[in-house]
């Protein structure tokens, strides 16, 4: 018993001390994430046009999916203060508390100027309730040949952005934002 007493004594006089090494102060990235918030962009040359808008949820981040109907094509993602309207420069209010900009060198309409890309609600291109991170989808329009997008998310987390080939002779231009830094 007298040994245990020595043994519990030495320990708490160590803890009382600090003389017991405490483990580094900064955490790791969250989910192991390394991705920042600035401006990405891409210079691919395809001529594509965009046929679908979808979204999806994963364990670390929120994923938005702009489905195209040919090559890869160029692209900028960027948080700005508020999203515009193509053309007119209008305003378009979009939930969160930070907004992703979203500019394609793809038209949502074909050489003839028919739609490849017609929303029913333009205001809400995909369902994001009960997401951990994305407020809302929105269409700030094609014009000129470029396709805008507005993403209203949570706050101004880290994000990546990259294309996907396929399916068949389409691409993908995918967005992922964190849900945490």
């Amino acid at each position: 018993m007298k040994k245990f007493s020595v043994w519990l004594a030495a320990i708490l006089l160590a803890v009382g001390l600090g003389i017991v090494v405490q483990g580094p102060a900064s955490a790791a990235p969250y989910c192991g994430l390394t991705w920042g918030s600035l401006a990405k962009s891409g210079q691919d040359t395809g001529t594509a046009s965009v046929t679908d808008v979808r979204t999806g949820q994963h364990y670390c981040f929120d994923r938005l999916v702009v489905d195209l109907n040919g090559p890869a094509v160029s692209y900028t993602v960027q948080y700005v203060p508020r999203i515009e309207q193509e053309g007119s420069g209008a305003v378009i209010p979009v939930r969160g508390g930070a907004r992703l900009h979203i500019s394609i060198k793809a038209p949502s309409y074909d050489q003839n100027g028919n739609p490849t890309y017609n929303p029913s609600d333009r205001n809400e291109l995909s369902n994001v309730s009960g997401y951990q991170t994305f407020r809302q989808v929105v269409s700030a329009g094609s014009f000129e040949g470029y396709t805008s997008l507005g993403l209203g998310v949570r706050a101004r987390l880290p994000f990546r952005v990259f294309t996907l080939d396929g399916p068949g002779s389409g691409s993908r231009l995918v967005i992922d934002v964190a849900h945490y830094w």
